[in-house]
């Protein structure tokens, strides 16, 4: 969790720097251009997926034992970010933006001054400087301000979210996980792991709330394997795609509910945006999705 006062301090960053690369109202958000105006470059060269021991040699050794994960790697020295460049553009986006925001947080950037190569934050520190990264890199994506004028424009919602997604360049995971952070309504967002077909359960990957819901109902108490006990998590194991208006009992820390949920799939994570009976997702405009 992120304090306030860091909270704000990013958003300034965030929109200085949008300000200065003169991408605010430019859709999708100008990514390249954010870069080149905080004075990095991406490598089109080098690719995280496929590096050779020269590369390896540069790059911290606990990033050598782990690269498998990284997608992306950012050289305070050359002033150069890398990434693993087999992912889907809206990812390269957010990947790229979140190593951007570790050398634009002063505070991070003269701590890691003062780290030699081999040595490495201290876990909490790290987790910390993590959140912080993908806060800027959320902030900067959806051009602050502008994502809320979006969803007052187009609604709420799985096909909203993939409209507005499209329209700033983000996926739809960060695309519906800052709406739902976002919002003064009662969401959660359940992000479910692609899993091989033959599985007979699936898997959390992320849990979202919004502060409304966990006033409402407190803490989401569901655990790391699903069943096809829960309605979403046998919508999955059925292999389906897009399902709206469906209900499912969930254990909260205030009792069990049955709440209201959209339920999409889009081949990487199925997402379940939850709500309660009654509190429909907010629809502004006709929203037409093209397939394919």
């Amino acid at each position: 969790m992120i304090d306030l006062v860091a909270q704000n301090d990013i958003e300034r960053l965030s929109n200085d720097l949008l300000k200065q690369s003169k991408a605010l109202d430019v859709y999708p958000t100008p990514v390249e251009k954010i870069v080149q105006c905080a004075d990095l470059v991406i490598s089109g060269s080098v690719d995280l997926v496929h590096v050779n021991e020269s590369f390896l040699s540069k790059i911290p050794s606990w990033l050598r034992s782990i690269k498998e994960t990284v997608r992306g790697i950012l050289d305070r020295k050359e002033r150069t970010i890398y990434l693993d460049l087999s992912q889907m553009p809206s990812r390269k986006n957010f990947v790229t933006l979140h190593e951007t925001g570790h050398d634009i947080l002063p505070w991070q950037r003269e701590i890691m001054a003062y780290l030699e190569n081999d040595q490495t934050l201290d876990p909490s520190t790290n987790e910390e400087f993590e959140a912080q990264a993908n806060y800027f890199a959320s902030g900067t994506l959806f051009q602050q301000d502008r994502f809320n004028d979006a969803v007052k424009m187009i609604g709420t919602g799985i096909d909203e979210a993939r409209v507005i997604g499209k329209k700033f360049g983000g996926s739809v995971h960060a695309t519906l996980r800052r709406m739902v952070e976002k919002t003064n309504r009662r969401f959660a967002l359940i992000v479910l792991k692609p899993m091989p077909k033959s599985v007979v359960k699936c898997q959390l990957r992320d849990l979202f709330v919004s502060p409304a819901f966990e006033k409402a109902f407190g803490k989401i108490l569901i655990p790391h394997e699903f069943t096809r006990d829960y309605k979403f998590a046998a919508d999955y194991l059925n292999g389906r795609k897009m399902l709206k208006d469906q209900i499912s009992t969930i254990p909260t820390t205030s009792g069990l509910h049955e709440f209201q949920y959209q339920y999409f799939n889009n081949k990487y994570n199925a997402f379940v945006l939850i709500f309660p009976k009654g509190e429909q997702p907010k629809t502004n405009t006709q929203i037409i999705i093209t397939r394919g």
